[in-house]
């Protein structure tokens, strides 16, 4: 199974580590292709290999048109991430967005409100491993 995992990258890096745990929950049950979502450097290691902002949407929409499935961490809001929540419902993936109802920010009503979505409130990553699970094993 393909997964693309969505979470903020320009939009504040302060889920970074929390990235890599919910990556390593979703390795467990096929290839995640957005895996640098979860590493420290993510926007170095982009300007090192002289990717432009339109190598990066490129690369990640041809990404999202491959996974199986989606799963978007929305506690920190990004433009990016809601743009590719958007793509990805437009494109009748399964959608589950995982959220932080203790953070700082509301959630979008976009997210909220929206039937295509599937939404999880947690506190701790192995909070979701059973509902990680569950929403793969469907969507397979």
């Amino acid at each position: 199974m393909d997964i693309f995992f969505s979470g903020s990258i320009r939009g504040g890096r302060d889920d970074v580590d929390l990235y890599a745990e919910l990556i390593d929950l979703l390795e467990r049950h096929g290839t995640v292709l957005t895996e640098h979502v979860g590493t420290e450097d993510v926007e170095e290691k982009e300007a090192e290999a002289g990717l432009t902002d339109g190598d990066i949407h490129d690369q990640d929409v041809a990404w999202l048109r491959q996974a199986d499935g989606v799963v978007a961490e929305v506690t920190t809001p990004s433009l990016g991430v809601g743009y590719e929540i958007g793509r990805a419902v437009a494109w009748e993936k399964p959608v589950l967005c995982l959220y932080r109802p203790d953070a700082e920010h509301d959630l979008s009503a976009m997210v909220r409100g929206n039937d295509a979505v599937e939404l999880l409130e947690y506190r701790r990553p192995a909070d979701v491993a059973d509902a990680l699970e569950e929403f793969l094993q469907r969507h397979r």
